[in-house]
C-alpha cells in the first residue's frame, strides 16, 4: 500500500512530537510544586527578596543588571503572592537596610541575597 508510509510518517511525527509536550507538561508541574513549596515554607519577605534577585538576574552569567526594569507594587505583589501593602513595608525595610534604591528606578543589591538565605 503506497499510502501507508505517508500515514507512517504523520503519525511518527506525531509521536516523536508526544515525549516532548509531556516533558514540557511535567517542567510545568515542577515549577508549579516549587512555587507551592516557596508559598508555604517561605516568609512573603523572602519570596519577594527573591523575586527582586530574580528579576535583576542574579545568578546568571555575567553581571547581574542591579537596575530593574520598573515594576509596580502591584504587579510585585502577585508575583510574590501577597498583598501590596506587605510588599510596600518590606520594600521600605530593604531600602533603609541598604539591600535596594530608588533613583529614577529600583536598584538592588547583592547584599539583598543575605535576605533570602538568613533570617532577618
Amino acid at each position: 500500500m503506497r499510502g501507508q508510509g505517508n500515514l507512517d510518517r504523520i503519525v511518527n511525527s506525531r509521536v516523536t512530537g508526544t515525549p516532548r509536550r509531556r516533558i514540557t507538561r511535567a517542567l510545568g508541574v515542577v515549577r508549579a510544586e516549587a512555587d507551592l513549596v516557596d508559598q508555604l515554607f517561605n516568609s512573603s519577605e523572602k519570596r519577594l527578596a527573591r523575586a527582586l534577585l530574580i528579576l535583576a538576574h542574579y545568578g546568571k552569567e555575567g553581571a547581574p543588571e542591579t537596575m530593574v526594569a520598573k515594576i509596580s507594587q502591584e504587579t510585585l505583589a502577585e508575583l510574590v503572592g501577597t498583598t501590596r501593602s506587605r510588599v510596600n513595608f518590606f520594600m521600605n525595610k530593604f531600602r533603609k537596610m541598604g539591600f535596594i534604591h530608588y533613583n529614577g528606578g529600583l536598584q538592588v543589591h547583592s547584599s539583598l541575597l543575605n535576605v533570602v538565605l538568613h533570617d532577618q
